[in-house]
């Protein structure tokens, strides 16, 4: 009946109330207690079986907890074994001295280990919130392995925090299958996030461009992640498929750019299995149609992350080899964390329509001694997730697209993206081991760092879309599918030849570029990691005169549109910046287009014609005359 006051549930369920001591005095020696997750950690009934004399030979199963852990410390090594699925702060310590144990395995396929009964659970911890007055309780803060924890032990014993948020979803249990309750009036357990430093917000810019609108996301906890989300306010109809959450998506939340409207699974839902953040995350989750918490069999599951297009997840690496070994769980052979998620929503959004697995991390460690991006993985550290599954590997200098590359295209790609301290020391490695070209332009001492804010989406006259950005030296091949692409009048007016071919080594010149002195401009067709290169233009200072060479290719059935003019006028525009005092250029007298193209550069142009052939001055001093 609507307005009825229900009997509080202490009264309603008297008979399996218990204290914290009463309540784990059923744990015999030798059995396997599994411990509540994360912010739901059920803190009374860890402290009160630690605090028990007459227990010994006992193991202790959980992922990442962030409360106590007494049963991992050395003075208790006698009575508990902790055998982690994830390594967390709190155990790390005990697993890397061996009084705990490691299991790696996907956090898709733990629940599994419960179900079947490979893992017998005898008695779950786990924490709650209180039964509503159907006897129903939320697993709060928590679903992910406590549900079938929960769901396949023997004896379950639930304490019942009165501050746990009611999360809705697939994340309940009666109590009929709970045998004893014990309440506590503590708060959740609570893992506020600063702010992003520098360098996360600058990783964090670099993966925001891969998001589009209607992207479905994977986020974790995190200064990268929340710094990604700061980055996202302008897009639209963004959802959420995660394992788990933080207070980073309140605000986009709150602006609607978080709807879920786009969604092609659960549309319109929050979809995650835990959450761990500040009070105001849990009093954002509590009683929230819009959020949905679901066990990790389901979130996880590769299959089911594929069903959402435009999937975008974002996992952390510890260290990247040359060829996409990714370390995830080791500090070489010491264990520090685990395999987690990473690896389900890796292939989930690999196969989602759209989707894109991305790999985020600092270019280097220790405050720049070592390097993040390393010829080979240090001896005894785990491969997490395998070359062959990486896409996307993103760090503070840029994004390196690495499925389907061959081991050449990788390494150059991963160096180009390591701290430029790194660079010259990961070619000659690639070099030692054959990664790359023997004769592979060597960097300079002074390593060029790319100019991103060059980076623009501009319209041409057409209306067409295209992408301009500074020249990488992994465009290697973008040069080659432009040059076969020419027809031979560009070819002859370009090199003032009739090239039939340009190899590896012909092609190394035009890439051998230091952004100031030397530089490329190139038009793409998008800013995907497929986009076919449109035109390019190129400036090399003498440094006699203070004049740089300048030189433009277009294909011939993008001529006209407008992509020379946006070239020459940023290229003018970056000479000046790097202090160059004017251009010079060899154009054929029947290269009318290119001709055209240096007269709109906004500059006088001084020219000499001599055997067909034009010489031309713009000294940056003089203006064009304005009719």
């Amino acid at each position: 009946m609507v307005g009825q006051q229900h009997t509080p549930w202490q009264t309603a369920h008297s008979d399996k109330i218990r204290t914290p001591e009463e309540a784990v005095a059923c744990v015999k020696p030798g059995q396997r207690i599994f411990v509540g997750s994360g912010a739901a950690e059920p803190q009374r009934l860890v402290e009160a079986l630690t605090d028990r004399a007459d227990i010994g030979d006992t193991e202790i199963v959980h992922i990442l907890t962030l409360g106590i852990a007494p049963y991992a410390e050395a003075s208790f090594q006698q009575k508990f074994r902790h055998n982690a699925y994830f390594i967390g702060p709190n155990v790390r310590e005990a697993v890397a001295q061996g009084r705990a144990d490691y299991t790696p395995i996907f956090l898709s396929e733990i629940p599994a280990l419960f179900r079947s009964k490979r893992v017998v659970i005898d008695v779950a911890f786990i924490c709650v919130s209180p039964p509503d007055e159907h006897g129903y309780c939320s697993f709060g803060a928590a679903t992910d392995i406590v549900k079938s924890a929960a769901e396949s032990a023997k004896i379950v014993i639930a304490e019942v925090c009165e501050n746990m948020p009611r999360v809705l979803g697939d994340c309940f249990i009666h109590t009929r299958d709970i045998d004893a309750l014990v309440p506590s009036d503590r708060p959740v357990i609570e893992a506020p996030q600063g702010a992003p430093s520098e360098l996360a917000s600058r990783i964090a810019k670099h993966i925001a461009g891969l998001i589009e609108d209607g992207s479905t996301l994977q986020l974790g906890i995190g200064s990268i992640p929340d710094a990604v989300l700061g980055y996202l306010g302008d897009l639209k109809d963004l959802g959420v498929h995660t394992e788990m959450f933080s207070d980073g998506i309140i605000p986009l939340v709150q602006k609607g750019v978080i709807n879920n409207r786009a969604k092609t699974l659960h549309r319109g839902k929050i979809v995650a299995s835990f959450v761990m953040g500040s009070r105001t995350l849990y009093d954002f989750i509590h009683n929230n149609p819009l959020v949905e918490f679901r066990p990790t069999e389901y979130t996880n599951d590769p299959f089911v992350i594929a069903k959402n297009d435009k999937m975008v997840a974002i996992n952390s690496a510890i260290e990247v080899d040359l060829t996409g070994q990714v370390c995830s769980d080791s500090l070489g052979d010491l264990f520090y964390s685990g395999i987690g998620g990473q690896v389900d929503f890796t292939r989930g959004a690999a196969r989602s329509k759209g989707g894109k697995p991305i790999i985020a991390l600092p270019s280097t460690a220790h405050d720049e001694a070592f390097s993040r991006i390393v010829p080979h993985l240090k001896p005894g550290a785990g491969v997490v997730t395998s070359r062959g599954d990486v896409h996307y590997v993103v760090t503070e200098f840029g994004v390196a697209y690495l499925h389907g590359r061959t081991i050449r295209e990788r390494a150059m790609a991963l160096i180009e993206i390591a701290h430029p301290r790194f660079r010259p020391w990961l070619l000659s490695e690639a070099k030692a081991r054959n990664l790359v070209y023997a004769d592979q332009i060597e960097m300079p001492i002074k390593t060029p760092v790319y100019p991103e804010e060059l980076e623009r989406t501009f319209e041409l006259r057409d209306g067409t879309d295209v992408f301009m950005r500074p020249l990488k030296i992994t465009d290697e091949a973008r040069v080659r599918d432009l040059f076969y692409k020419l027809s031979p009048e560009s070819i002859h007016y370009r090199f003032f030849q009739m090239l039939k071919t340009l190899p590896h080594e012909k092609i190394q010149n035009l890439l051998r570029i230091d952004y100031e002195s030397d530089m490329g401009l190139v038009v793409l067709a998008g800013r995907g990691e497929n986009a076919e290169m449109l035109g390019i233009a190129h400036y090399l200072r003498d440094a006699r005169t203070n004049l740089a060479e300048a030189a433009f290719l277009v294909q011939d059935e993008w001529q006209n549109k407008g992509i020379g003019t946006a070239l020459i006028e940023t290229l003018v525009s970056v000479a000046q910046t790097n202090g160059i005092a004017g251009f010079t250029a060899s154009v054929l007298a029947e290269n009318s287009g290119m001709l055209r193209v240096f007269h709109k550069c906004g500059y006088r142009v001084e020219s000499e014609l001599d055997k067909g052939e034009y010489a031309l001055e713009i000294p940056f001093s003089e203006p064009a005359l304005t009719p």
